[in-house]
This record gives structure tokens, C-alpha cells and sequence, in this order.
């Protein structure tokens, strides 16, 4: 087994424009070299490797998670976030809070505590939301702020634009939202010096959401999943993002596990993504009349490679226009970026409105 420690991080699928290119890659940049940096008060495993990843893309303003999220309705900033471990299967995630630096954070300290017995035999939660999340931060030394301090000026603009295009729509314009502003959710999928797999997302949701909705990024078995053997030869770990109504109605990040729950019997990584983006996430949305269903997976996982070693394979898929993603390891630390964009020319098995799945295989091994 490797004893090369991986990190890939995306910073959402959907639209992004050539003037915030330079800005998102930096940011994916810096979350992937931080993660890799170890003090000698933190540990390497693979959940604290994405927690420290997705903190670093909560605190960049270009990006749609903790400060500089998209605002509700009402101009309030509220988060969701999701982390699992692959060894154990644990899961903590919070969902719709406000006040709270890093929501990634708190979802990694519910996931702790909810392995810790309790006196009176109670089960201990895995998803915490709103107020009851943020006493629970406030209860385990998590970082809270003023919820003002979480809004970016450039939300603040954005949200003061739409809001009044909602309020006072022109007759000659239809007012739909831009889709650089329907972008959801970040993420990071690690693999450990032993072996062991983690996955995790962040997200400040859609730009003019209803208060209290709680997206994908904070639902179990939608917005990330890990999972691997006891033997740890095989496994994966998968960080989604898009549409987080579309996401959560197919369960998509734990249809992908149990889709590749036996690699060693040759599965092909390639077409599992693409019969699940097609056939089991977009076909039964277009059935309920959505033409456009978006998702983007950043997918990482265990395969046979030459001599029967056990590699990492990283891969993307997305519906989406584009999808930005870096990695790197302990081996090649310096960390690759790019802003993977669909080729005008990709069509979909389905075709039910031009829509397409983009699927790419990143070298992160090499």
C-alpha cells in the first residue's frame, strides 16, 4: 500500500466565467497545499485532510461557501456541510447555519461526537441545522462570529441586484438568474498515508434561497460519500455538486458507492458515471419536466494498477458548463488546477434537451 498521502478539491460545478478563473484556481491552489501541511498539534488522517482543505475554500470570497456565500432571501448568510470517513463509515454534517466561521468544522466535530457514548444511551445525532447547530458549535469551541461577518460585499451587490429584479421584474425581462449564480457547494476528497479514504462539501447554496432551506451538502448520501474495504484494496470518496434538489432526489454521492462497491470485478469507472449521471440522476428528472438537471462529481478512487498495486484514480463528471478542480500529493505537493470545461460537441445518451455529461480522468497519481 502507498504511503503517499492525495488531496483533490473542486470549487463547483456550473458556470465560470474567464474574469473569476485565476481567482477560483488560486483559491483550490491554497486549500490543496494547505491540506497537505501537517503541525505537530494536527493529525494526517484523511477527514482532517479535507477539513483543512474545505476551510481554506470557506474563507476565500470567490467562492460559494462559509464567508462570501451566496444570501437568502432575507440577506442572511446560511451554510450547509457534510464530512465522511471511508474507514468507519461515520458521517456528521450541519445544515442552514448561520454565525459559524467554518461550517466544515462543525460538521467534522458532529461526526465526533456522534462516536462518543452517551450516559443515557441516547443516539447521537449526525446532522445538526440551524440555532441548535450553531449552540453546538458555541459547546465545542467551534469559531463563531457575528452572521454579518460572513457576507461579502460582493454577495451583498449580487443579492441587492436580483432581489430587486425579483421585487420589481421589468416586462421585457424575464429576470433569470445569472449562472455563475446558481453554482453550489465545494468539496475535497483525501487519501491518507495508510490508506484510508475521506470525503467532504460546503456550501452557501443558491443565490435568493428560501431561509431554512437546507441543500445537498448537508444530506446523507447526497453530497459526499466515502466508503473502502476492510482490506483497504479497494474504495471510493466522492465530493457532488449542482442543483441540491436534483442531487438529494436521487441520493446521487451514495448511488456512485454502491455502484462502485466491487471494483476488483473490473468495474468500469467511466461508464458507472456515466449510466448514473444519465440514467439514474438526469433520466427520471426530465421525466418530472426539468430540462436541465445539474450535477458535478470529483470522484476518487481505489483501482488495480500494474503488479495488482493499488492506485489512486481521480476523476470528473459534470453536466454543468465547467467544473474547478486541483489536486496533489505528499509526492508532487505542487498543486495542479484547471477549470475543466464541456466541449460544445459532448452529447448525451439521453439527449432529451441537448444535455450532456462531461466525463475527464485527472493524472494524480503520476
Amino acid at each position: 500500500m502507498s504511503t503517499t498521502t492525495y488531496v483533490a478539491v473542486h470549487g463547483g460545478a456550473g458556470y465560470h466565467g474567464v474574469a473569476s478563473e485565476q481567482n477560483i484556481k488560486s483559491a483550490l491552489k491554497r486549500a490543496c497545499a494547505r491540506a497537505l501541511q501537517q503541525s505537530p498539534q494536527e493529525v494526517s488522517s484523511a477527514l482532517s485532510i479535507v477539513e483543512r482543505a474545505i476551510s481554506i475554500l470557506e474563507d476565500d470570497e470567490y467562492l460559494n461557501a462559509g464567508y462570501g456565500s451566496n444570501l437568502t432571501i432575507d440577506g442572511t448568510v446560511e451554510c450547509d456541510a457534510a464530512i465522511m470517513d471511508g474507514l468507519s463509515g461515520d458521517f456528521g454534517s450541519v445544515g442552514a447555519v448561520s454565525g459559524v466561521k467554518n461550517p466544515i468544522k462543525l460538521a467534522s466535530a458532529v461526526l465526533r461526537h456522534s462516536r462518543e457514548p452517551d450516559s443515557l444511551g441516547r443516539i447521537r445525532p449526525m446532522t445538526l441545522v440551524a440555532s441548535g447547530a450553531h449552540s453546538f458549535a458555541s459547546s465545542q469551541g467551534i469559531k463563531t462570529v457575528i452572521p454579518n461577518e460572513m457576507t461579502s460585499p460582493h454577495a451583498i451587490r449580487e443579492w441587492q441586484k436580483w432581489k430587486s429584479q425579483l421585487e420589481h421584474p421589468a416586462n421585457d425581462d424575464q429576470g433569470s438568474l445569472p449562472q455563475d449564480a446558481m453554482q453550489d457547494t465545494v468539496g475535497a476528497v483525501a487519501w491518507d498515508d495508510e490508506g484510508n479514504l475521506a470525503a467532504g462539501v460546503s456550501s452557501g447554496g443558491l443565490l435568493l434561497k428560501y431561509s431554512g432551506r437546507v441543500g445537498e451538502a448537508a444530506i446523507y448520501g447526497a453530497g459526499c460519500w466515502a466508503q473502502q474495504s476492510l482490506s483497504k484494496h479497494s474504495g471510493m470518496a466522492c465530493s457532488i455538486s449542482g442543483t441540491g434538489e436534483h442531487i438529494i432526489r436521487c441520493g446521487l454521492a451514495r448511488v456512485l458507492g454502491e455502484a462502485l462497491q466491487f471494483p476488483e470485478s473490473d468495474v468500469d469507472t467511466h461508464e458507472v458515471l456515466l449510466q448514473v449521471l444519465n440514467k439514474q440522476f438526469a433520466e427520471p428528472l426530465h421525466r418530472r419536466g426539468e430540462l436541465v438537471p445539474n450535477a458535478g462529481v470529483l470522484l476518487l478512487t481505489k483501482e488495480r494498477g500494474e503488479d495488482d498495486e493499488v492506485m489512486p484514480r481521480l476523476w470528473c463528471a459534470f453536466t454543468t458548463q465547467s467544473m474547478a478542480v486541483a489536486y496533489a500529493s505528499t509526492k508532487k505537493p505542487s498543486p495542479k488546477a484547471s477549470v475543466l470545461r464541456r466541449p460544445a460537441s459532448t452529447s448525451s445518451a439521453i439527449d432529451k434537451s441537448n444535455s450532456s455529461v462531461c466525463i475527464m480522468a485527472l493524472p494524480i497519481h503520476r
